[in-house]
């Protein structure tokens, strides 16, 4: 009879994966399985995190077995673990080769600085979520992000969004306008811009413990990519002594006693206290992989990682020159949308001048047939005229006839002749008036159909001389685990140990890096501006972080790789002493 199976439960930063293992199912097992399902090759920076039955958040041990390891069991059928980032890099964009790496740590590093895990001051706040609105929606559109759109999403830490007295909406507006100016940013460019920000600051990759030093004083330890740091128990943002991983040797632990031994062999030896076991396990296990990959960044990088840099680089090509060909082929639908609206105001045009010449011939008809009216009357009126004028010739010549004839009535005739021939005159003179009006009625008639014909035209010459053709676009691994391959046993109090491979000349150029809103001279103004603007709206007191932060950097003057420099001067000995004299 086989094993009954045993479901176990993976929650990524984005997903939730479900596996049946046996009961002989280690946890590498397990482990390459999860990163063989989300195509994960830079495993080194991740483990598999569970809760013990003592509510302890622990790593799952990759060298034994899953179910031989002390797993508190949410239901009695399921194992539940979370994929996270247990290491982190130096230098985001030298060392996240893969998109599925950047986009795993930029959501776990903007899950920690939502919760506070990760103290970010107000105006980064608001610029890295807008770099998280850009990974997410893309670029910024009037149309589809429209005010209120963004009410529902977590773009600002709880602490930030009490501490001023601003509206979701007032907070959304701030962060669209710095979302605007991301236009034309790949999502996979913003996941990158956002944690090249975030790994500036000063709690980002660091994991605390409690510890104190041999006079009892409650401190924290600091264990992070680039060495170990020594902080004071009211300020994570300040290290207080520094240890860079070059400068050790040697960490080994002895129950609660942890030793760790720098490359000057002159130097004392560095010890603490943890208050449990169990955390001395952990930092021991932190600093190993956290030592490893130090070195391993200074030497030459591995084929593999020669590889996956270069396919890395071939995808990142692939995708410049696909996010080229649809700019072009937004631009050529731009430009052939630029083009129709044109020639539709052109066609506009055109209608709007033939309905003009329309109207106009329209005019020209009817003024002609008035004309041609008004020509038939003066001629009618110019017959009639003619017909008075003869009939006048021929009462005169009957009138003369009648002179003749009656010389005795010649007085009489005389005048009647003489009022006769003075109204034949003056219905010549009318004649002569009506035969003019005619004439100018003519010439007024042909001009009118000289300018109908152009009228006429006119319109024929728009349309023979004007052709548009629409031409459509063309579319066209792991650190190892906590413990060694040797069986733990819980209950001995026999320490552990471990020599560390060091090159004590190995660089130290993390100690002259600037941050990256110092590179960027705009970027730096702009938040400044914004951190202004929001004082101004200030509604709750400062938190310490606030006041520690603004110390550092406004007053003091000084970033997180300042102060490593700082922390890190004198001697080895002379640290160790200022760390036991705290």
């Amino acid at each position: 009879m086989s094993p009954k199976a045993v479901n176990v439960r993976v929650l990524t930063m984005d997903s939730e994966l479900e596996f049946a293992i046996q009961p002989n199912t280690t946890g590498k097992q397990l482990f390459d399985q999860v990163v063989k399902t989300i195509a994960l090759r830079e495993i080194w920076f991740f483990g598999l995190q569970y809760t013990d039955s003592k509510d302890f958040p622990c790593w799952l041990k990759l060298n034994k077995k899953v179910l031989g390891q002390d797993i508190k069991k949410n239901s009695p059928q399921t194992l539940t673990f979370k994929f996270r980032a247990r290491f982190f890099p130096e230098e985001v964009s030298e060392e996240l080769i893969q998109e599925i790496t950047q986009k795993l740590f930029f959501l776990q590093v903007k899950e920690s600085i939502l919760t506070d895990e990760i103290y970010c001051p107000p105006e980064t706040c608001v610029l890295l979520a807008s770099y998280a609105m850009q990974a997410k929606h893309g670029d910024f559109n009037d149309e589809s992000h429209r005010p209120g759109s963004l009410v529902n999403e977590r773009l600002l830490p709880k602490r930030v969004m009490e501490q001023f007295q601003l509206s979701p909406e007032e907070w959304e507006k701030r962060v669209v306008t710095w979302w605007k100016e991301h236009r034309g940013m790949l999502k996979e460019e913003a996941m990158l811009e956002y944690l090249k920000i975030a790994q500036d600051l000063e709690m980002y990759g660091v994991n605390y413990f409690d510890i104190r030093n041999k006079k009892g004083t409650e401190l924290y330890l600091g264990v992070d990519a680039l060495g170990l740091n020594i902080y004071d128990k009211q300020d994570k943002l300040t290290p207080k002594i520094g240890f860079p991983w070059s400068e050790i040797r040697n960490i080994s632990f002895n129950d609660k006693k942890f030793v760790i031994k720098p490359m000057e062999k002159k130097s004392p030896d560095f010890i603490f206290y943890a208050p449990r076991l169990r955390i001395n396990r952990r930092i021991l296990s932190l600093c190993m992989g956290n030592h490893e990959l130090y070195m391993r960044r200074r030497k030459a990088d591995s084929i593999e990682v020669q590889q996956m840099k270069a396919q890395a680089q071939e995808e990142k090509m692939a995708r410049l020159q696909e996010r080229e060909r649809i700019q072009a082929e937004i631009e050529r639908r731009k430009q052939a949308e630029q083009e129709r609206e044109a020639m539709r105001r052109k066609v506009e045009d055109l209608e709007r001048s033939a309905a003009d010449a329309r109207r106009a011939l329209e005019d020209q008809s009817r003024i002609t047939k008035e004309l041609e009216e008004k020509r038939k009357q003066a001629e009618e009126a110019q017959l009639r005229l003619k017909q008075e004028r003869e009939e006048a010739e021929r009462e005169h010549e009957r009138m003369m006839e009648r002179v003749r004839y009656e010389q005795e009535e010649k007085d009489k005739i005389v005048q009647e002749i003489e009022q006769a021939r003075r109204l034949a005159d003056q219905k010549a003179v009318e004649a002569q008036q009506k035969e003019n009006e005619a004439r100018e009625l003519e010439e007024q008639l042909r001009e009118a159909k000289l300018r109908v014909l152009q009228a006429q035209q006119h319109p024929n010459n728009h349309t023979n001389n004007n052709h548009y053709t629409e031409h459509p676009g063309e579319y066209g691994n792991p650190m190892e685990d906590e413990e060694s391959d040797e069986e733990e046993n819980n209950s001995s109090r026999n320490g552990r140990g471990v020599e560390l491979l060091t090159n004590e000349y190995a660089s130290r150029h993390e100690e002259n890096r600037t941050t990256a809103t110092t590179k960027d001279h705009n970027m730096k103004r702009k938040l400044e501006e914004e951190r202004k603007s929001l004082r101004q709206q200030q509604k709750k007191a400062e938190t310490r972080e606030d006041k520690i932060y603004r110390d550092n950097i406004f007053d003091k003057g000084i970033d997180r790789y300042q102060t490593l420099k700082k922390i890190r001067q004198g001697t080895v000995k002379r640290r160790i002493d200022e760390f036991e004299a705290l």
